[in-house]
């Protein structure tokens, strides 16, 4: 059951996962502001090559790169726990450990998924604040709304960081391999969003 409804939940945030798409001028420009841009987080070639893909429409942009950033890391995160839900099921005779890891994981994936479908959403009401307009968002306004994001993207990662922790006592094996495994890649996309929306407020800070 609780698998069935972890992928209900996931099938409706569908609409939520869409990125800029690419457009081809100032390609290169974009380009290289991503690279830049990359540079300040944990995981700059995981960064870069997630997120080159949309420099025509990132061009010089901290906020389209951030809000890029964040769809791309729900992506990944929503392909996780769709991936967990099906190994639930599959491997529902595993040992009482490797089991209630893999529930646990679930739960906090699809956590994650909910914190972040928060945090695309509240970039997308977001004006165009540093992007050469006001967008009609006053400082104060932009400073909440972007510490709702922080908040989220960082309760997120921590989400993440639980489903390996839970891992732990599990022994060596297959599952505890794969399952690690592609956490820890969702887990790097999530840092570099974090640290890209970071990097946003620092620079739009008064």
């Amino acid at each position: 059951m609780l698998a069935q409804r972890t992928l209900a939940l996931l099938l409706h945030i569908v609409p939520f996962l869409a990125v800029p798409s690419p457009v081809p001028a100032l390609q290169s420009d974009g380009t290289d502001f991503i690279r830049a841009s990359c540079g300040e987080t944990l995981y700059p070639d995981v960064c870069y090559s997630s997120l080159s893909t949309y420099a025509g429409s990132v061009q010089q942009s901290p906020r389209q790169l951030a809000r890029a950033a964040i769809a791309v890391s729900l992506a990944s995160a929503h392909t996780m726990a769709a991936y967990l839900a099906d190994l639930s099921r599959r491997r529902a005779a595993e040992p009482r450990a490797a089991s209630a890891a893999l529930h646990d994981c679930l739960t906090n994936m699809g956590d994650a998924v909910g914190e972040m479908r928060g945090s695309l959403k509240q970039m997308r009401r977001l004006g165009d604040v540093g992007d050469g307009g006001s967008g009609g968002a006053s400082q104060e306004g932009f400073r909440l709304q972007m510490s709702n994001v922080q908040t989220w993207m960082s309760a997120a990662l921590t989400d993440e960081d639980t489903c390996t922790d839970g891992f732990e006592d599990v022994p060596e094996g297959e599952l505890k391999s794969v399952v690690c495994g592609r956490a820890g890649e969702v887990k790097k996309v999530t840092s570099n969003a974090l640290a890209l929306v970071n990097s946003y407020v620092n620079k739009e800070a008064p």
